[in-house]
């Protein structure tokens, strides 16, 4: 089943709901990046103990994963453009979930760093495949809607990962976690077989070799445009990883807030990043997405500089902080659907490898950002500020040089 914009009402109910399935299933997919990355964060320490293992060793798990993550979608996104997506996403997902057993199976952190940057090169098939495959089947208004859904899945799941990570470490160990993860790959594997069609039909394939895949993905990067969401993207990615790896340091060592009182704190503003979803797709039938990536830049942007002015001023507080951080993740929610469904309906021809830029141009640059922000967060909650002020700036400098004066959609 192909579904896109010309889809009649008659298509009834039993079609209504079987798009709503694959939609399901494509944010479940979305998913899968931000559960791997947090769910075991909370188990470091256990962990360290365990394998015997510093924790800069353990911390590398996290690079190893991420770095992963960029080269599986960087590979998987355009090959698929040659190959059909059901196959590799079938693939990546198997692989993903036996590949968390062997993590949790390690012997030793060099084997457990060897196998997160394969769990994360495999787990990439499910993010920067589903993108490609809501290009392929939806088209018109529907998309960025849909697109809106993707960008909430990935901001209430770094929130989610660790909370779920924190219950599992209650009833077992740092391997139950990765345990988890396996069972999480094998259902999602159950529902591709079960749910999601082949949705690039042999006859729009790239004819030529591997290689022209691979030139497609350069060829995007020679347009305007797509090179603007692109790097839209990846800075507003870099955003939200300096404020999650530099947030904790400052509410809980700058000013002394609990761990439940951060909690909230990231909850609420991750609800922020939902809302504006949430408004993005509302509007996104009636208002031109570059305008709403526009308006997303310059919320998340003033934000920023207000946090900065207001601590270099009158000094830090928690709420002034909070307040600014808000904002800023709204922004940053916005950003996220937008830059994703205008780069993907520019690259709509090769969209596996638009998708392959988009996905990991994102996590490479918060893979760049979050130790930048971690490493000086813990006296002042200025250098958090200052990095994501930075990064949303060039975000806005790549919108209106490469975006903006874009053909009209």
């Amino acid at each position: 089943m192909v579904v896109t914009a010309k889809t009649t009402p008659d298509a009834g109910r039993a079609g209504t709901r079987r798009t709503a399935a694959i939609i399901v299933l494509l944010g479940a997919l979305t998913a899968v990046g931000p559960f791997a990355i947090d769910m075991y964060v909370p188990g470091f320490p256990e962990m360290g103990r365990a394998l015997g293992a510093s924790d800069s060793a353990v911390q590398l798990s996290m690079t190893a994963f991420l770095a992963g993550l960029v080269v599986g979608q960087l590979l998987i996104g355009p090959l698929s453009d040659k190959l059909g997506r059901r196959g590799p996403l079938l693939a990546g997902v198997a692989l993903f979930a036996v590949l968390s057993l062997l993590c949790a199976l390690a012997p030793g952190i060099a084997a457990l760093n060897v196998a997160r940057f394969l769990q994360g090169v495999a787990g990439a098939a499910g993010m920067v495949l589903a993108r490609a495959v809501l290009t392929d089947l939806f088209h018109g208004p529907r998309l960025p809607r849909y697109f809106s859904l993707l960008g909430m899945v990935l901001g209430v799941a770094p929130v989610a990962a660790p909370v779920l990570g924190t219950a599992v470490l209650a009833a077992g160990s740092w391997r139950t976690v990765f345990v988890v993860l396996a069972t999480f790959g094998a259902v999602l594997l159950v529902a591709v077989l079960a749910l999601l069609p082949e949705s690039l039909p042999a006859e729009r394939r790239h004819a030529g070799g591997v290689g022209g895949t691979f030139a497609a993905m350069a060829g995007l990067l020679r347009h305007r445009a797509f090179l603007g969401c692109a790097l839209t993207l990846g800075f507003a990615a870099a955003a939200l990883f300096a404020y999650i790896a530099g947030s904790s340091f400052v509410f809980q060592d700058v000013y002394g807030s609990s761990a439940a009182f951060y909690s909230l704190v990231f909850a609420v503003n991750a609800g922020g990043m939902l809302l504006a979803g949430a408004v993005f797709g509302a509007l996104a039938g009636r208002v031109p997405v570059r305008a709403l990536l526009g308006c997303s830049i310059a919320l998340g942007a003033a934000a920023a500089l207000a946090h900065v002015l207001l601590v270099a001023t009158v000094g830090g507080s928690p709420a002034i902080t909070w307040g600014c951080l808000f904002f800023v993740a709204a922004g940053i929610g916005g950003v996220f659907p937008a830059s994703m469904s205008l780069g993907q309906a520019l690259g709509r021809h090769a969209s596996g490898a638009a998708s392959a830029v988009l996905g990991g141009t994102q996590f490479l640059f918060g893979a760049v950002a979050s130790p930048v922000a971690g490493a000086f967060g813990g006296h002042s909650p200025l250098p958090m500020a200052v990095v994501m002020l930075v990064v949303l700036v060039c975000a806005g400098v790549a919108y209106l040089t490469l975006v903006r004066p874009g053909s009209a959609e």
